[in-house]
């Protein structure tokens, strides 16, 4: 374009491109955009989720319960979005959206209002759980009483408000799933999320986790409901740019307490890996579906769960004798009564 900048074309068809995979040099229009986006996640749907066939059903009742964890962002709406569009007609599954309230101040409330807005557009049963009616203080009163913790317990030195959060918020998940009657719990993970967890998984050395990362349906985890992740082929820049081009009703901002996590750290540098190597991403997450593979092989009896305890204070799956939602808790206590 003579003057002004030109707008490169889809390699499907003449329409004006909105992203270029620069992992696999194509561009590609909304339309063909989201086209790709509901293939590979339809594909990964299928690998991760075997349904009962009928024959093997009790009745009409006895339906599979999938719980979609939804935040109010682009990538649980996309990925109820998508649960929806491939599931929500057959008769012999249940679909339930699950929400958690951390209490974070302007942050919460609002996105939960698109999480209930997108639930209500789709018709969708949706549930909610806070941290208070767990037992657990609201994430804004944590944050305020994080430096003492930090001073009272060596083991919290360097802990970010998210260290707090991803338990507390994982036993929140778990309890809707267990009121809900889920046989799976959906997660919105997406290929930047996933590849960021396994290079955080390798920096310190944790095999044990890299190998539990979802999905686990095939090898399910003990006290939990297998997890399953649909969009984790997808990179996050093409969830959002699908988010965008449907006019999904989701919440923008970041939360507040997320900078300075560990995990930031680790995206800016896979984000600067991927610019200068693309495919990157996509090679991390191989690597671990690899192990997964072969520990499978090797232990085809599944995971050795003779660790997995149940917390003597709240009952949830623990390697120890009390969970660390439940140790945290005493921390925040402890600190709060200085």
């Amino acid at each position: 374009m003579a003057g002004g900048l030109e707008v490169p074309s889809c390699d499907s068809c003449d329409k004006p491109a909105i992203l270029h995979q620069e992992y696999s040099g194509r561009t590609l229009c909304g339309t063909h955009l989201v086209d790709s986006v509901r293939k590979r996640v339809a594909r990964t749907l299928r690998r991760q989720l075997t349904l009962p066939k009928s024959a093997e059903r009790k009745g009409k009742e006895d339906r599979t319960t999938i719980l979609v964890a939804i935040s109010g962002g682009k990538d649980s709406a996309v990925l109820l979005e998508r649960i929806h569009g491939l599931l929500g007609k057959r008769p012999d599954v249940r679909i339930v959206a699950g929400c958690v309230d951390e209490g974070i101040a302007n942050y919460r409330s609002p996105s939960m209002e698109y999480a209930r807005k997108l639930t209500e557009g789709l018709g969708i049963e949706f549930i909610t759980t806070s941290y208070p009616e767990l037992g657990f203080e609201e994430m804004d009163q944590v944050v305020e009483l994080l430096p003492t913790i930090r001073q009272q317990h060596g083991e919290a030195k360097g802990m970010a408000p998210c260290s707090f959060c991803g338990v507390f918020r994982r036993s929140g998940l778990n309890h809707l799933a267990k009121v809900s009657g889920a046989d799976i719990m959906a997660l919105g993970h997406n290929l930047d999320d996933m590849a960021q967890s396994v290079l955080m998984n390798m920096q310190k050395g944790d095999l044990d986790r890299t190998l539990r990362l979802a999905p686990h349906t095939s090898r399910p985890l003990a006290g939990i409901a297998p997890r399953i992740v649909p969009l984790q082929w997808v990179p996050e820049r093409e969830v959002h740019a699908y988010a965008m081009h449907l006019g999904l009703p989701f919440f923008h901002d970041e939360c507040p307490y997320a900078r300075g996590a560990l995990r930031q750290r680790h995206r800016e540098f896979i984000a600067a890996l991927e610019a200068d190597v693309p495919g990157s991403r996509h090679g991390l997450l191989h690597i671990a579906e690899r192990l997964k593979e072969l520990h499978a092989t090797a232990y085809p009896g599944g995971f050795d769960d003779h660790s997995a305890n149940s917390c003597q204070r709240c009952g949830s799956m623990t390697s120890g004798e009390v969970c660390k939602a439940c140790e945290m808790m005493d921390w925040v206590g402890q600190a709060g009564t200085t």
